[in-house]
């Protein structure tokens, strides 16, 4: 039985494979349950799991991990902690300046920013260096930024992941190919994505997991984004910020 179950399997992901490319109305329709679940939420918060390749000076590349907690209130609000091998970061917005903490070497930055979180994300990486893999997601229209410039999407199966039933769908954008894993419900909440460059050299791929949604966070209230300097941080300039924090 597992046999004919991997013969199946094979001959629809070669099926999937040779699919031209056109614009699928069933991978369309949970991309944009996803997108109304989470424009609609007033508040929310999740983990994630994130590997990623960076390149090193002989050009190879390096497969790094790091985990984050994200929760994001509606419409300007932002908060982040970030672990792992990417930089020990925590990010804050508040709707009128950016923060980020190193906690390790006691290290901080604050930028003033835009009073919407779609604003303020649209110059984040070029203005601090920061740059956050799931951005699309915290949006007010995530839809409309995952299918800019969208060429292909196509639909590869359900499957389970970490055993929540899940749509696995498959999409082309100029320079990216993506996929991403939607629960198979009204909310369709994201619980995989990964990402491949192909305007880069050797194609780096970035996957993103994610865990613990939450629609409804309790006890969050606008003081809960605001950074508060520890006593004695020393305030340097956010490239500063993300080279001391890289581990």
């Amino acid at each position: 039985m597992r046999f004919i179950a991997l013969l199946l399997l094979g001959s629809s992901l070669l099926a999937v494979a040779k699919s031209p490319d056109r614009i699928d109305p069933a991978a369309i329709a949970p991309l944009k349950r996803m997108s109304q679940t989470l424009a609609d939420a007033s508040a929310f918060s999740f983990r994630s799991r994130t590997i990623f390749e960076v390149p090193a000076e002989n050009g190879q590349f390096i497969t790094m991990f790091s985990t984050g907690e994200v929760t994001l209130k509606r419409p300007n609000k932002l908060r982040a902690e970030l672990r792992g091998s990417a930089p020990h970061l925590d990010f804050y917005y508040d709707g009128e300046s950016v923060s980020a903490f190193a906690p390790g070497p006691e290290f901080t930055s604050t930028k003033s920013a835009p009073d919407t979180i779609d604003a303020m994300l649209a110059g984040l990486q070029e203005e601090t260096g920061i740059r956050f893999a799931s951005l699309p997601l915290l949006k007010s229209d995530p839809y409309g930024v995952l299918t800019r410039g969208l060429l292909s999407a196509i639909s590869v199966g359900r499957t389970e992941v970490d055993g929540a039933l899940c749509d696995h769908l498959a999409f082309r954008s100029p320079g990216v190919n993506w996929e991403i894993w939607l629960e198979a419900n009204e909310a369709a909440l994201p619980r995989r994505m990964a990402i491949t460059f192909t305007d880069v050299a050797n194609f780096p791929r970035t996957m993103v997991e994610y865990s613990g949604w939450n629609l409804h966070p309790l006890f969050l209230t606008d003081s809960s984004f605001v950074f508060r300097k520890p006593q004695g941080a020393k305030e340097i300039p956010f490239a500063s910020v993300l080279k001391s924090a890289d581990r």
